[in-house]
């Protein structure tokens, strides 16, 4: 027996055409919101990086983000963070056949009292040896966004650190926050492309009980120590590897570093 309604036509037709006019507003809906712009992140004026007219400064003494810790093996690297928890969520990749990392990061920096980058670590203990071959690219990158070999004590954002700097202009330098906590401090190299288009090949750095120096080959040449090194005392076991900074706290930016080297001695950066 054939079913009819019962009700009166318009009403049928409600009926009828319920589910298809759900639908419709589901969909509405939907586009609707995909439509409404995401806020832009907010970013504190201190992190805003130095302009004409605008002074990066030191953040808040009591400003910290916890960072954000990946667990996941990549490479030789034993596990990720997004150290300080930059306002937009960095990534990394390894590409096995072309031995090289890919590290996509924003940041305000890697300095002052505290740190905003994409790390890729290895928990080591003893003495250090840790090269790579430095990219950016991006030419017209921001001239002091820096890719860096580093050594941390923590995972925190204001950990005690060493490491050797690679800025997009070509400076480098051996920094050093000597306590958790402390305002960075450097020995700077200004040979880069902000001078004479020089930026180096590659660079290294390594830790020989307390005693910490950098390394470095300009054009491919072997690598030799540049600068003196520092002293600085970690507890064992700490952090060990690879990082990127955009030095733009909302903007995300690339570096590759590649044919990198890490041994558990002295004397093998090369």
């Amino acid at each position: 027996m054939n079913t009819r309604c019962v009700l009166p036509a318009p009403a049928c037709l409600s009926v009828a055409f319920f589910p298809a006019i759900l639908f419709s507003l589901v969909l509405a809906s939907a586009a609707q919101s995909t439509s409404q712009a995401v806020p832009a992140p907010q970013v504190p004026d201190w992190a805003q990086p130095g302009s004409p007219t605008h002074t990066q400064v030191p953040p808040p003494p009591d400003f910290h983000r916890p960072s954000t810790n990946f667990d996941k093996p990549i490479g030789i690297f034993e596990g990720q963070s997004d150290i300080g928890s930059a306002v937009v969520p960095g990534s990394a990749s390894f590409d096995e056949q072309a031995k090289k990392y890919t590290i996509h990061s924003a940041g305000y920096n890697i300095w002052y009292t505290r740190d905003e980058f994409r790390f890729l670590w290895k928990k080591m203990s003893g003495d250090i040896s840790l090269a790579a071959d430095v990219t950016f690219p991006d030419a017209k990158g921001y001239g002091d966004r820096k890719a860096v070999l580093i050594i941390r004590q923590s995972l925190d954002d204001d950990a005690k650190e060493a490491m050797i700097g690679e800025h997009g202009v070509g400076m480098i330098h051996l920094a050093q926050r000597p306590e958790k906590g402390a305002s960075i401090k450097d020995m700077q190299y200004r040979f880069g492309g902000g001078l004479n288009g020089v930026l180096a090949k590659r660079i290294g750095i390594e830790k020989q009980g307390d005693s910490i120096a950098i390394f470095v080959s300009l054009q491919g040449e072997p690598m030799h120590q540049f600068g003196p090194p520092i002293t600085l005392h970690f507890d064992q076991p700490f952090y060990v590897g690879i990082g990127f900074c955009s030095h733009l706290p909302a903007t995300v930016d690339t570096a590759e570093l590649s044919n990198v080297t890490l041994e558990n001695s002295a004397g093998k950066v090369q």
